[in-house]
């Protein structure tokens, strides 16, 4: 047995090389499969069982909670004074989202339409839609606005109208009256007589435009030729560029459509999307990496100088006429109606804007919008998107319903979407791309560490066994000169 220990010490000699060969491969060819798989399965192809459902029907909650700015002083605010508001809310829906029309196209494109409903969670609510508030009227106090540049005269019949209609400059109204519309005779006697002017042929509501409505149509690229370039938008309702603003750069589409990036994403990585909603590209920013469930996640949100004006960021100077920084003027494509978008409580915005109104208290954890991606493949994993309308009021002359108010960016309502990972699917996504991945690397340094280990291990025993051996050829020696000395000895005997 002793003989045959070298020859075993060799074999695990060999076997811990082997090991260490197939662990540095697997170093190099593990990250390249799974970068494979990866890109395989992010393309936007109805093979791909998983990515394409979660693209298609978001399979995940998802909530919108709309939180209204009550106004406690409307007579007073009539009289010049400074507004006072509290936050009533949140009232919180439900949001579905479907892709329909759904088409490829030769090119690496594919089209789709998605349309989304909401529906009211009293459960989840603070409140129920029945709750009376008092806001601006958008239909009064906008159109005056509007209007401020028209002749006295005209100014003086619209002022007749909204007193024939009863319509005053402020709405005390039912919260699901005043999201998805209520019936308004000065609705029907604008589009009869001044088409156009206001976004709506029905009921008026804040959101009656997006209950069972379409984003409009989508075409994006499947990242089948490159990567690179899935989900990012190549047109929107044909359009390659925007008509809203005053510079070639503020009317790019860049970007997805919001939903999902590029994969391999780094901190260097920003978030570009275009928003319909919001008529322009908007683009995240890194902040910070983290973890959810147990996934690694890079959180984007957004710069500061997202809504800065044209003075204090001078690429935004397309989006203006501007007023102070933190607003987003929205008119040129809301029928030039006098309408503003900003974060909530002018989180990020000029300081002057909290000073015009009385019980606002910005806050980033509260009113700071964030997504939250898994860099290697682009999915989204927790997101909250909040944003704010705002309506600019001022004293109109001609206009009476207006008295004497002062110039001021009036915040109406801020609303949160947000959804994130959750159930079943998020097992799946944690199994495939983060406990399977960890195993694979983890492996790889076993066999090299145990490969070594094995190497080491065998080769000592190898150099002992052979130490400890007895030196057969020096035996051989001693018998050979013993078998002489005996044979001389016999010869010298008979000589004798």
């Amino acid at each position: 047995m002793a003989i045959k220990r070298p020859k075993v010490a060799i074999g695990f000699i060999v076997a811990g090389v082997l090991m260490v060969l197939f662990g540095t491969i697997m170093c190099f060819v593990v990250p390249l499969v799974i970068d494979d798989q990866i890109v395989k399965h992010t393309v936007i192809d109805p093979k791909n069982d998983l990515t394409y459902t979660m693209w298609k029907d978001i399979p995940v909650p998802f909530f919108m909670s709309v939180y209204f700015f009550n106004v406690l002083n409307p007579a007073e605010i009539l009289k010049g004074e400074k507004p006072m508001v509290e936050q009533r809310g949140p009232y919180v829906y439900r949001k579905q989202c479907q892709k329909e029309n759904i088409t490829f196209h030769p090119n690496g494109t594919v089209s789709y339409r998605e349309y989304r409903q909401y529906h009211f969670e009293p459960s989840m609510s603070a409140g129920n839609e029945s709750d009376v508030v008092t806001i601006p009227n958008m239909l009064v106090l906008g159109a005056s606005v509007m209007m401020e540049n028209l002749p006295y005269v005209l100014r003086l019949m619209m002022s007749a109208t909204f007193k024939t209609f009863k319509e005053g400059p402020f709405l005390t109204k039912p919260v699901g009256e005043l999201m998805w519309g209520y019936d308004s005779g000065l609705v029907d006697f604008l589009n009869q007589y001044l088409p156009g002017m206001i976004p709506t042929s029905g009921k008026f509501g804040l959101f009656s435009e997006f209950n069972n409505s379409n984003t409009g149509l989508f075409t994006v690229f499947t990242g089948k030729d490159d990567i690179r370039k899935v989900h990012r938008v190549d047109s929107w309702n044909g359009l390659t560029e925007l008509p809203y603003w005053r510079t070639a750069q503020s009317n790019m589409i860049n970007g997805t459509a919001g939903q999902m990036w590029p994969p391999f994403m780094t901190k260097e990585s920003t978030l570009p999307f275009y928003s319909p909603d919001a008529c322009r590209s908007m683009e995240l920013v890194y902040q910070r990496p983290g973890e959810m469930k147990g996934i690694p996640l890079y959180r984007y949100v957004a710069p500061k100088t997202l809504f800065a004006n044209g003075t204090d960021y001078a690429p935004n100077e397309g989006f203006c006429p501007c007023r102070q920084s933190g607003l987003l003027n929205v008119s040129s494509c809301r029928h030039n109606s006098p309408v503003f978008i900003s974060h909530p409580h002018f989180f990020n915005a000029d300081p002057v804007l909290l000073d015009y109104v009385q019980g606002l208290n910005p806050s980033e954890e509260k009113h700071g919008l964030f997504i939250d991606i898994h860099p290697q493949t682009g999915v989204p994993l927790n997101v909250s998107i909040r944003l704010q309308l705002n309506l600019y009021m001022k004293k109109v002359s001609g206009i009476t319903e207006t008295g004497k108010i002062s110039d001021v960016v009036m915040p109406m309502i801020w609303f949160e979407e947000n959804g994130y990972i959750d159930g079943p699917i998020v097992n799946t996504f944690r199994t495939n791309l983060v406990v399977l991945p960890t195993v694979l690397e983890y492996l790889q340094y076993i066999l090299i560490g145990l490969g070594l280990a094995t190497i080491i291990i065998a080769a000592v025993v190898y150099r002992k066994v052979k130490s400890n051996q007895p030196d057969h050829s020096n035996l051989s020696d001693g018998i050979k000169c013993s078998s002489a000395e005996e044979r001389d000895s016999l010869l010298q005997d008979d000589m004798n």
